[in-house]
């Protein structure tokens, strides 16, 4: 399952960044393009302070990764499988992104509908491949990398300790949210506590739906209440349930950077920020289903982070357990992005 899952992440990449940034373009405009930087500037902020924070933070309680850094990688220990079926991926990682930019770039400038209809079908199996095939044995999968680590003796030091990261997952995107209903609320002239409460259904649908796009009739419907126009909002609420994912991103920069201390592994602003900047296109990629994030980002942690099988499985592991206080994030978030958006447009 191991092997499959590396042999579709090309696919995953290919499937969802090109449809994703050909839909841009083709409503390229005033609002697009305002709407795309507030939420990709709100990512970039979001991961870097995610950044920042764990890197004083995870030091204070992760005493464990100098112990293995000094030991033997702690995947010496992992046993390996009785049967092994090579499948290796039709491209490499970064062959797939670039590839996908390029098409997807090409779809926005030629407008031909051809390629398009090409790639959305390609979307479309990529989605059933997700919702049919990884997301039903993903957890026979995580049970059997855990298993294994229970083996290894690894289990334990890595779960104490993620027990405390996500709390502080969990603090950055109140802080975040704050942030954003701060800036919108001083532009709208509004109380930011008040906007804030006003989003608190669509905060708890997100949790128990795990899906920004199943959540977006609340969310529509809690950002007119908090002021905006209807037309801004029926525009900024759907194309941000694709593009802005910053609870997503706090989530996967925390969790990885203390995957990587866990294991002894180098942290370093300039890779991180790369990776962070990478994340903030990539995200536009994510599939509308619980996971969709972790799975867009598998390439990006296979290629800029270093990480292997063992690494990203435990990465998909770590990202569902919280999937849905992300997405809350994230929905939430879209609802200040829109009123930001409602006043640069003069409403």
């Amino acid at each position: 399952f191991g092997n499959f899952l590396q042999f579709v992440i090309p696919l995953i990449i290919l499937g969802f960044v090109a449809p994703g940034i050909g839909d841009l373009g083709k409503k390229a405009g005033k609002l697009l393009a305002v709407t795309t930087v507030l939420a990709y500037g709100s990512t970039i902020v979001s991961g870097s302070l995610a950044f920042f924070t764990n890197s004083i933070l995870l030091k204070k309680i992760l005493p464990a990764g100098a112990a293995l850094a000094e030991g033997s990688h702690p995947e010496a220990g992992l046993l390996s499988g009785y049967l092994t079926v090579d499948m290796p991926p039709i491209m490499g990682v970064m062959t797939a992104l670039l590839m996908a930019f390029i098409i997807g770039i090409g779809i926005a400038v030629v407008e031909g509908t051809t390629l398009k209809n090409f790639m959305n079908e390609i979307q479309t199996i990529v989605e059933k491949i997700i919702t049919n095939i990884i997301i039903p044995f993903l957890p026979l999968y995580i049970a059997g990398i855990f298993a294994n680590m229970t083996y290894a003796g690894e289990i334990i030091k890595i779960m104490s300790v993620f027990a405390k990261v996500f709390g502080i997952i969990i603090i950055l995107h109140f802080v975040i949210l704050l942030v954003q209903y701060t800036i919108a609320g001083t532009l709208a002239g509004a109380n930011p506590l008040l906007l804030i409460r006003k989003m608190l259904p669509a905060y708890f649908t997100a949790i128990g739906t795990q899906s920004s796009a199943a959540t977006i009739p609340v969310t529509l419907n809690q950002t007119k209440e908090n002021g905006v126009n209807e037309g801004i909002a029926d525009f900024t609420i759907p194309l941000c349930a694709t593009i802005h994912l910053s609870g997503s991103t706090i989530t996967l920069v925390s969790c990885s950077m203390a995957v990587m201390m866990l294991h002894g592994m180098p942290i370093t602003f300039s890779g991180m920020f790369g990776f962070i900047l990478m994340l903030g296109v990539t995200m536009v990629a994510a599939p509308g289903v619980p996971g969709g994030a972790v799975m867009a980002a598998l390439g990006l942690l296979e290629s800029m982070l270093g990480f292997g099988p063992e690494l990203t499985s435990l990465m998909i592991a770590l990202y569902l357990t919280q999937d849905s206080f992300g997405t809350a994030c994230n929905v939430t978030g879209d609802g200040a992005i829109a009123i930001m958006v409602n006043k640069i447009a003069g409403f």
